[in-house]
């Protein structure tokens, strides 16, 4: 790769992390090739896009960020191979490394940037499965604001059947 073509890699790097809320950065290596067709398969399924990189283009792309980014905590993890995983919702590479990894040990998260933390350690996949997306959020929000008034509304149909029926039985005895 030429000076020029690692500039141009760096520059289009520079502008997908700055564009990029959340990203997982990952090891596949060991993979065989139709592990990894499968694996960019359900990436593709999934709206995530999954691109392997050199390390030094990742960092120099992250190294010249904002620092308040906090990339810093993720040079760490920019060791031995690396495949890194854009998403638009925070959780959708992590349920899907869960998945496809099963029983195998491949792939390996080494780090994950969710909207300004930094999560790092394979351990955190557990963690990252569990975090809501902002519609899942958003509908529990609406869940629960709909809660009381439905309470109230049931109340007050029952209420009304029963005071027809009061009304009802005095018409009968008179």
């Amino acid at each position: 790769m030429t000076k020029a073509e690692k500039t141009a890699v760096i520059e289009g790097l520079k502008e997908k992390f700055s564009n990029s809320s959340n990203f997982y950065i990952t090891d596949t290596s060991t993979l065989p090739v139709e592990q990894i067709n499968k694996l960019r398969g359900l990436c593709f399924e999934k709206e995530v896009e999954l691109k392997v990189l050199k390390n030094t283009l990742i960092k120099k792309a992250l190294e010249d960020a904002p620092e308040e980014k906090g990339y810093a905590d993720l040079f760490q993890a920019l060791k031995g191979p690396t495949a890194v995983m854009f998403a638009e919702t925070a959780n959708v590479p992590a349920k899907l490394i869960k998945e496809f990894r099963g029983d195998k040990e491949r792939p390996i998260l080494k780090a994950a940037y969710i909207d300004s933390s930094v999560y790092v350690g394979d351990d955190q996949l557990e963690t990252l499965v569990a975090l809501k997306s902002k519609d899942e959020l958003l509908g529990e929000i609406v869940g629960l604001l709909q809660s009381p008034i439905k309470n109230v509304l049931g109340a007050l149909q029952s209420g009304g059947q029963t005071i027809a029926g009061l009304v009802k039985a005095l018409e009968e005895r008179a």
